[in-house]
């Protein structure tokens, strides 16, 4: 089943035409990663899906409905979490201030309950009444995550979340994102670190100055590897 349908997508910033017919479909219970060198238009097409950079032309669908620029608010209604690149928590608020500001009732099912999202994150039990400033990358990483699964998305899109992190950190964040997908939580992903995208991937799409170069299950990928690395992906 497709949770996302991406279509035609065409987005600019001013005059300047980032994203070029970009079509493509997130499976639902699958982790779909996006991959491109620096300027390619990934951060845009997360930015387009969830209204934040609505596009000129193209169509965003979720669970089958139009929500092609809709405001953010309205999409994080509807079941998509977003975790921007950059954490962008709320630096002058506790932990617990930034989780409870992102709690939306549940669609269906258990929902992510704080106990649930500590299950996860322990840590921020411990961080509960410190400043998101006070915290350290990695403790805000995660709490930026939690915000996130705090309004029981359906769809969780995470801009570069190993930004940053210590390799030990990276590794916990890799087990994190198969667990959710365990979870049943649908995952897009964009990330720089290939070797880390592609370790929990399902399904892989490239990017190549605002137009999609690949699409295709990640195994595909490998076998097409050398050359993608080389034409789209090598710096």
């Amino acid at each position: 089943m497709t949770l996302l349908a991406v279509e035609g997508l065409q987005t600019f910033y001013g005059k300047s035409h980032v994203l070029r017919e970009v079509s493509f479909a997130v499976p639902a219970g699958e982790i779909t990663v996006l991959l491109g060198r620096n300027g390619a238009g990934k951060t845009t097409t997360l930015r387009s899906v969830m209204g934040l950079t609505p596009p000129r032309a193209g169509t965003v669908r979720f669970k089958d409905r139009d929500i092609t620029g809709q405001p953010p608010h309205r999409v994080f209604r509807l079941g998509v979490g977003y975790v921007p690149e950059g954490r962008q928590i709320f630096p002058h608020l506790d932990v617990g201030e930034n989780l409870r500001l992102a709690e939306r009732a549940a669609g269906g099912g258990p929902g992510w309950t704080l106990e649930r999202i500590f299950e996860y994150f322990p840590l921020l039990r411990e961080r509960w009444r410190q400043r998101g400033r006070s915290l350290s990358g990695g403790e805000q990483q995660m709490l930026a995550i939690a915000r996130a699964l705090a309004g029981n998305p359906e769809l969780l899109m995470l801009d570069e979340p190993s930004q940053g992190l210590a390799p030990r950190l990276v590794r916990e964040l890799e087990s994190i994102l198969v667990r959710l997908r365990g979870e049943g939580v649908t995952i897009l992903l964009v990330e720089q670190n290939a070797r880390m995208a592609l370790a929990v991937s399902d399904q892989v799409l490239v990017l190549g100055k605002g137009t999609l170069v690949f699409a295709g299950p990640t195994a595909e990928f490998h076998r097409r590897e050398p050359e993608l690395r080389g034409r789209y992906l090598a710096v």
